[in-house]
């Protein structure tokens, strides 16, 4: 009998075996909790049952042709996609994935400066080389925005033989992309597709959200559906198009995910896919609402601002993502980061991140009114109680990047430790970044400007959680012997 979207194919197999009452000479070696009764304590023991090995009834993630199979064929109709392959190593893995697909060493792609640092950490394994699109900046947030159709034409005509665009849609700020255009720029001109939709989920299930990538004709797309559609933390889906080589892709995923698939991760990934399938655009339409009436609020609050829809420009804004309750902090004299401190140390509330000029609280499916009621709440207290003269503040997010050596080439060359105050001008040979949201600041290649180092200071001074260089201190860099 056919499986329909009330299906859930692995979670009917693992409540199968259970009953099966199979003794577990097998691993993983707590066997199911009796090994280790302090974990079996903290997790139950329903939990640790279905932390199983693969086995024949079970199907296998690496080369799925029964219930892992029927799952994902379930998840490519969700997702309005050819393909769908459960992911079990992050997004982080679906990106990397997409990237290894799509290029080879000496190969060129076509994408926006930021990104996540997975994409860059593709490029470091295959030899990849990035031809960068610099975004515009929005003056008043110091964000950057998307990627407008006009400037990634003319970077696909400076670069004809590239052999992929990749588009971040949406950003971490809720900013889109026009995604159909691009995706009819890369078609015609022999290019692959590739978007990044770790914050997108929603917009496959959604009604009245931005476009997603399968719908506007991408090839590929990395789908974090433990971010907003309620799975597991760790679990992804990678969707891919018709013209994708599905057993090719496989191969590719298999470089570099686990033989040992977890059955937690894609149960939850299952279970998830079920729910939104059936009850997603009722959800994510108490999702939008209580972001608009979190926007609203946080605007009444003097110096605050919750930016929305009237961003909107038909170019590098081309849609929002209204689920995003981003809110720019300078105007009361903080740093995103310090608001973002100062919730969870004494309103306990624990937002997604702060950066320089920004925060975002995550909204999604499992919050509630008196969630939202408690942020807007703090964050008036916050104005009223620790407001500072904006004077002097940083404002820039984006810092455009000088591109010397390819990332692969710098990640191994050979390099030297340097205080930070003295690699102005030389060439950077590892990842520095603030995390989240884990867009570089400075990644292997690229020139150390002044303007840099101002930014990591300021970052580190306001608290920013840095993250990348062998220095945990990040007093010292890697740099580049010899160019």
């Amino acid at each position: 009998m056919p499986h329909t979207q009330k299906d859930a194919p692995i979670v009917d197999a693992l409540e199968e075996m259970r009953a099966m009452r199979l003794v577990p000479l097998d691993v993983p070696g707590h066997k199911r909790g009796r090994g280790n009764p302090e974990l079996k304590a903290l997790l139950g023991e329903k939990c640790l049952s279905l932390d199983v090995n693969s086995m024949k009834p079970l199907d296998n993630l690496c080369h799925p042709v029964s219930v892992i199979r029927a799952a994902e064929a379930l998840a490519a109709e969700a997702f309005q996609a050819a393909h769908a392959m459960f992911m079990v190593g992050g997004t982080t893995s679906s990106v990397q994935a997409m990237i290894l697909y799509a290029l080879k060493a000496g190969d060129k792609i076509i994408l926006p400066r930021n990104v996540h640092r997975s994409v860059i950490n593709a490029l470091v394994l295959c030899g990849g080389e990035p031809v960068y699109v610099s975004p515009e900046i929005d003056e008043r947030l110091g964000i950057p925005l998307g990627m407008k159709p006009e400037a990634v034409l003319a970077a696909v005509r400076r670069h004809p033989d590239a052999k992929a665009i990749l588009v971040n849609n949406p950003t971490y700020y809720g900013i889109c992309s026009d995604m159909a255009a691009i995706g009819k720029i890369a078609r015609d001109h022999g290019m692959l597709s590739l978007a990044d939709e770790a914050h997108g989920t929603h917009f496959y299930f959604g009604k009245g959200l931005p476009i997603s990538a399968m719908a506007a004709g991408f090839d590929l797309a990395a789908v974090s559906m433990h971010k907003s559609g309620g799975s597991l933390t760790q679990s992804s889906f990678l969707v891919a198009g018709p013209e994708v080589s599905e057993g090719y892709l496989r191969q590719i995923v298999n470089l570099t995910q686990t033989t040992s698939g977890s059955y937690l991760l894609m149960a939850s990934l299952d279970l998830s896919r079920r729910n939104l399938a059936l009850r997603g655009e009722e959800v994510f339409e108490k999702v939008v609402a209580l972001s608009e009436y979190a926007r609203g609020e946080i605007n009444r609050v003097e110096g605050f601002y919750a930016f929305g829809r009237e961003m909107i420009n038909g170019g590098s804004v081309f849609d929002f993502d209204s689920t995003k309750l981003a809110v720019n902090t300078l105007g009361v004299g903080l740093a995103g980061i310090e608001v973002y401190d100062i919730l969870r140390d004494e309103y306990d509330i624990q937002i997604e991140f702060g950066d320089i000029g920004n925060i975002l609280a995550y909204i999604s499916l499992g919050d509630r009114l008196q969630d939202i009621e408690r942020l807007i709440g703090a964050l008036s207290e916050i104005r009223r109680r620790h407001h500072r003269d904006p004077k002097g503040m940083l404002r820039l997010e984006y810092i455009e990047p000088e591109v010397a050596v390819s990332p692969q080439r710098a990640f191994y060359a050979g390099r030297q430790s340097l205080p930070i105050d003295e690699t102005s001008g030389r060439v950077a040979a590892e990842f520095v970044m603030c995390y989240p949201p884990g867009i570089p600041i400075l990644a292997p290649g690229e020139k150390i400007t002044d303007g840099i180092l101002d930014y990591i200071r300021y970052a580190k001074e306001k608290g920013s959680s840095m993250t990348g260089p062998e220095d945990p201190e990040i007093a010292h860099l890697n740099v580049l012997k010899e160019v």
